[in-house]
């Protein structure tokens, strides 16, 4: 409890009875004694222990006694009443310390008020329908709490903001902080770890997993209160939660430092101008501010697209095939938000994508991803295709840990590739799937 100043009306009796710092101490133990009664604590009399001279003193002088050397005192509270009454002071020693500190309300009937403002809260009436639903997960109160320190008035007026700025969502390609500065006020309000930016991610991600897209493409599981809940394949410590915060915004069409980690990409057919944007045969960098705020049109129904882990591997394509590469995407390593953006945009166009990484663990992991989340087929990503690769592996010695991750397309590459104990790095495996690049693309034209 904070201690309150003093009213300047307060009874100048009622101040050299019990008021000051000094025995403030005292009167916290006292309100403590008096809520327990009013919550239905037994007894005419309350103990009081291990009182200092001070306070001795002053509950001598309140209830009449004489002044004494004891640790301890015990009191009457109706006969104190009753003093309090007869001298002309207060009403009770209830309202000798409401004068000085302020009301006493029940404990029992507080908390029970509390709980009451949260579970009105948790309702979510009147929000925006994301928020609505994220707000009846088990997660959702608990953050709430944790983000306001258990202040319910704090929490609604959280709420409030979070409720404005997803009524702006999905955007169109607009900064974060100018989404923050005209709804909320502030550029800064939407910056990694604001309450309101946690809010937001948090409902936005639990949609995400609801969501059912049409074109089948799925996004990253999440936990009820945002957390990134999937598979353990799909933990990647390498990436911090700011750069996994920007993908969900992109997601929604935000934009969070867009220039960061464009998107590589070879040959991709795309429409009118968005066609000029890059040269056949050379690769080129989209990033994700062009890619949200000017999507292209993408002219891939049913158009095989191939997509890399490696840049190198582009590289060598656009060196060897140029022009006559078929149409490749490069993740550079786990997809970043441009890679994300680009891939789910060119599945929901139709596109067949085709993925191959490194043959180690990182790589099976980040196949993985790319696997499940834009129903990419594997390619040249096989048992056979490793075992191939290790005949021609310029070492012998093992540099592969023993345990991994399985490969969700095939359960024997994981073992081949423990029994082996060899990285295939997918530079080495080049000229094979330069092949499909250039066989694919003459079929095609």
């Amino acid at each position: 409890m904070t201690v309150q100043q003093p009213p300047a009306e307060l009874d100048a009796r009622v101040q050299r009875l019990l008021g000051g710092v000094e025995l403030a101490p005292l009167r916290l133990r006292l309100r403590r004694a008096i809520e327990r009664r009013i919550d239905g604590a037994k007894g005419p009399s309350m103990l009081l222990t291990q009182l200092s001279a001070t306070e001795h003193e002053a509950l001598a002088l309140l209830t009449g006694r004489p002044t004494g050397t004891a640790r301890s005192a015990r009191i009457d509270v109706a006969r104190l009443d009753a003093a309090l009454r007869d001298a002309g002071v207060a009403g009770s020693l209830r309202e000798v310390l409401e004068q000085i500190d302020g009301p006493i309300a029940s404990r029992t009937a507080d908390a029970a008020a509390k709980q009451a403002a949260w579970s009105a809260l948790s309702a979510g009436a009147g929000h925006d329908a994301r928020l609505h639903g994220w707000l009846q997960t088990p997660g959702a109160t608990a953050l709430l709490k944790r983000l306001t320190r258990q202040d319910v008035l704090a929490a609604d007026r959280l709420l409030a903001g979070a409720d404005t700025v997803l009524r702006r969502l999905p955007g169109a390609g607009m900064t974060r902080s100018q989404l923050a500065a005209e709804a909320l006020g502030n550029a800064h309000a939407l910056d990694a770890g604001q309450p309101t930016a946690s809010v937001v991610l948090a409902a936005w991600r639990y949609c995400e997993v609801l969501a059912t897209p049409e074109t089948g493409v799925a996004n990253a599981p999440t936990g009820a209160d945002g957390s990134e809940a999937g598979p353990p394949d799909d933990a990647d410590p390498q990436r911090a939660p700011e750069t996994r915060d920007r993908e969900v915004w992109a997601r929604a069409g935000v934009l969070v430092n867009e220039l960061a980690r464009p998107a590589l990409v070879l040959n991709l057919p795309a429409l009118g101008r968005s066609g000029a944007l890059w040269t056949a045969g050379e690769p080129a960098y989209l990033s994700l501010r062009l890619l949200l705020r000017a999507q292209p049109q993408w002219s891939v129904q049913d158009v095989q697209i191939f997509v890399c882990e490696n840049p190198n591997l582009l590289a060598i394509a656009a060196d060897r095939l140029g022009a006559h590469c078929a149409p490749m995407v490069c993740t550079e390593g786990m997809p970043a938000a441009a890679q994300r953006t680009l891939l789910t945009q060119l599945a929901q166009a139709g596109a067949r994508l085709h993925y191959h990484g490194d043959f180690d663990w990182p790589g099976i992991h980040i196949a993985n991803h790319v696997l499940r989340t834009w129903q990419a087929r594997p390619w040249c990503l096989a048992a056979a295709d490793y075992e191939a690769a290790t005949n021609n592996a310029p070492h012998a010695r093992r540099d592969l840990a023993d345990s991994g991750p399985e490969a969700s397309w095939d359960k024997l590459l994981a073992p081949a590739m423990r029994h082996h104990g060899l990285a295939i790095a997918e530079e080495a495996v080049a000229d094979a799937l330069l092949e499909d690049l250039e066989r694919i693309r003459t079929i095609t034209r």
